[in-house]
């Protein structure tokens, strides 16, 4: 059981982090290759669109869909990081943490790119 608000701020910020590693991040894009294949198309305003295609079938589609859909991947990842919360804390304290303060400082930055554009 979580038993503090602060507890539960850490893991909502942990699991978003963890979501954007396995779903958007150019690090992680080794996990998702074998699932999905992404493209990107340059539109006549300049900007770059990114584009995902499935691929497979079966258990290669249905990781394809789940390594695509930020909800879907959210879900798993919150089950991962409060069940590793509850039956080993001391492993998975350290990475809540970290992967908290890689989420503020990414809200942070997401601010700061605003507040100077």
């Amino acid at each position: 059981m979580i038993d503090s608000i602060l507890e539960f701020i850490l893991l909502c910020f942990a699991t978003f982090r963890l979501t954007r590693l396995f779903v958007f991040d150019k690090i992680t894009q080794f996990l998702r290759k074998p699932f999905i294949h992404e493209y990107e198309e340059t539109l006549e305003d300049g900007t770059i669109e990114t584009y995902i295609e499935i691929k497979g079938t079966g258990m290669r589609r249905f990781m394809g869909e789940l390594l695509s859909c930020y909800w879907c991947t959210g879900v798993w990842c919150a089950a991962i990081m409060y069940t590793g919360y509850l039956t080993v804390p001391d492993y998975f304290s350290p990475i809540i943490l970290i992967l908290s303060i890689a989420s503020c400082a990414s809200f942070l930055e997401g601010i700061l790119l605003k507040i100077i554009n």
